[in-house]
């Protein structure tokens, strides 16, 4: 039977997040195998309320996050939304935990829909993380009818809360290896022109919304100590100011500031957002995640499929079941300045070397998280619930 789901995200494109970006992913790869529709929340005014993106409905729902009647009024526009595709649909799945899990819980239950709740990041999405938010929002995230874990620490998390592992399945986030992929000299050299990018040094690629947990000050602080001895830039590519409630601007003002004071500003770039990520991935020579919270980082597997050397944080269950250290990346403690830094240098100082970690790192990527390989693990999901009747009982509690 070809399922039909109902994708919900708290961002879908052109907005960009990480459960949106993964969503997409899986539409587009299982579109002929899988209906789908998409309902999201949305924080720019200017998108449609209704459209379609790769010939899948998308509907949305736009919340003012500094207006209390604009938050009061996006559960009743979510019902609105859900009433309207109800008919057409057999599962519902919530990628990554929020409070618009109770609505769509009740909603699943009302409407005889099995409810499908991917965790995609670390702590966040966690059953300690759905308690600490009130009894309403536990019971939303023990009666999913089935759990999708991007990562084996966040399964490790579900399962030390008592939760039955009959619901549970570990599907890991994935990558168009077609798109992210490496490029030419001649390429790199143009794109760096397209991208008003210095020319002739090597280039540290960072990516991701300004917030303390991906700690872009930490990678500023350990780029500025090898920049003083090794020639090279850092680029910035992400928010690193806006609507988003992750972003904390004062980030990038006081990145900016240290920038000036250690005269590396010409040096240091801030790119706010764009739609061809893939191109900075083909422009840089390296790529840097300093996170100290991830599910399974989309970021680094694109870096990863780009075949750039990469330097993670090591975070247990996460970047450490992506990068096999000094193989396929450099792993470093969070919040280690000293040791980021000297995995930087190693890497910018030692041509041989970065081009080893990175065809490793497009090896593993291609063998183990290309979308055709992590997609039909989706589908059988969908699958074997879409003529489901019956729902378990709630555990956990």
């Amino acid at each position: 039977m070809r399922p039909s789901v109902l994708m919900v995200t708290g961002a879908y494109y052109p907005e960009l997040s990480g459960g949106g970006l993964q969503a997409r992913l899986v539409v587009r790869a299982l579109q002929q195998a899988a209906r789908f529709t998409v309902l999201t929340t949305s924080i720019d005014p200017s998108l449609p309320a209704r459209s379609n993106e790769d010939g899948v409905p998308v509907r949305r729902v736009f919340v003012n996050m500094r207006s209390r009647g604009s938050r009061l009024a996006a559960p009743f526009r979510i019902i609105v939304a859900f009433l309207e595709v109800a008919r057409r649909i057999d599962v519902v799945n919530l990628h990554g935990f929020s409070r618009k899990a109770i609505l769509l819980v009740a909603l699943s239950r009302l409407f005889g829909k099995s409810f499908v709740l991917t965790l995609q990041t670390g702590v966040h999405d966690e059953p300690k993380s759905a308690r600490a938010m009130g009894p309403l929002a536990y019971w939303a995230y023990v009666n999913a009818d089935l759990y999708l874990s991007v990562s084996p620490a966040l399964s490790r998390a579900y399962l030390d809360a008592g939760l039955p592992a009959s619901r549970l399945r570990q599907v890991a986030n994935a990558v168009d290896v077609e798109r992210f992929k490496p490029a030419a000299v001649a390429e790199r050299v143009a794109l760096r022109a397209e991208l008003g990018l210095p020319p002739a040094i090597p280039l540290v690629l960072f990516v991701g919304f300004f917030s303390r947990d991906k700690r872009p000050d930490v990678l500023y602080g350990a780029w500025s100590r090898v920049a003083a001895r090794v020639p090279s830039a850092l680029v910035f590519l992400g928010a690193t100011r806006g609507r988003y409630q992750e972003i904390e601007a004062d980030l990038a003002d006081t990145i900016r500031a240290r920038a000036g004071v250690d005269r590396l500003g010409d040096r240091t770039f801030f790119v706010e957002t764009t739609r061809t990520i893939e191109k900075y991935y083909r422009a840089v020579d390296m790529y840097v995640l300093p996170s100290i919270r991830e599910g399974l980082p989309i970021a680094l597997l694109e870096a990863m499929s780009s075949a750039l050397p990469c330097v993670a944080s090591r975070l247990p269950g996460s970047t450490d079941t992506l990068i096999e250290h000094d193989v396929s990346g450099l792993l470093v403690a969070p919040d280690d300045v000293e040791g980021l830094a000297e995995a930087i240098r190693s890497i910018l100082t030692d041509g041989a070397r970065a081009a080893r970690l990175g065809a490793a790192a497009r090896e593993t990527v291609v063998a183990r998280y290309a979308v055709q390989r992590t997609a039909p693990a989706w589908l059988s999901a969908y699958q074997s619930l879409a003529n489901r009747c019956d729902r378990p009982d709630a555990t956990g509690g």
